[in-house]
């Protein structure tokens, strides 16, 4: 799995913290600018959390490039609605042989040779229906969940956050939760403040689904 942080919004805190002080701020644009010194900005930035005034971390954007996950995460990724995806088609793109293979598959001999063999299958049944002249959209129709994608995806800070909580979460599918992990660790190096409590909601309270796990603190 690669997970790389591709464009973000030039100095997301400085423009999360200059929308907070804006709601209360009399002055010019040029005053409002010169009232942001680093500490400053903290102050607002934790201000703006503590008081649940999370419209103010709409204005940052952050766009990652995902590839070598699966179909699987893919289709949990985009049921986050607040976000722009742009993913390799299928429709266009002849499919290569490489899929993700999960560890409680893999590290089991037997049942991971009954999982190759139906990938393989698969494989070569595509392969055949497109030499035989069938269009790579219908030819897609046999390939399985496992295959590997690549897709862009752009979130706003506040969804971002939003998404850590559910997707870090040691309940969630475990593909989609690393490759959380991997967005949240590309986001705190240009985003330290906003994201310094960002992770599965037990971080800052008690779990909604009232659950009780080992939660993963990196």
């Amino acid at each position: 799995m690669r997970v790389d942080l591709i464009s973000y919004t030039p100095e997301p805190e400085k423009i999360c913290a200059l929308a907070m002080r804006l709601c209360h701020f009399k002055g010019s644009l040029e005053e409002l600018r010169n009232s942001l010194d680093p500490l400053e900005i903290e102050r607002l930035l934790k201000k703006a959390k503590r008081l649940q005034h999370l419209s103010v971390f709409e204005h940052a954007y952050f766009s990652f490039y995902i590839e070598g996950i699966s179909r699987v995460t893919t289709h949990q990724l985009v049921r986050h609605r607040i976000a722009s995806y742009s993913q390799q088609s299928q429709r266009f793109v002849r499919v290569k042989e490489e899929t993700v293979t999960p560890v409680s598959i893999e590290k089991k001999e037997e049942i991971k040779k009954i999982y190759q063999s139906a990938i393989e299958n698969a494989f070569q049944s595509y392969e055949k229906l497109i030499e035989m002249g069938i269009p790579k959209e219908d030819a897609r129709y046999l390939l399985p969940q496992a295959i590997e994608t690549k897709i862009i995806v752009s979130m706003n800070a506040r969804e971002l956050m939003h998404f850590f909580s559910l997707r870090t979460c040691n309940n969630s599918q475990w593909e989609i939760r690393e490759m959380a992990w991997k967005m949240l660790e590309k986001v705190k190096e240009v985003a330290p403040i906003i994201f310094s409590d960002a992770g599965p909601y037990c971080f800052r309270g008690p779990c909604p689904e009232g659950k009780t796990c080992v939660p993963e603190r990196r």
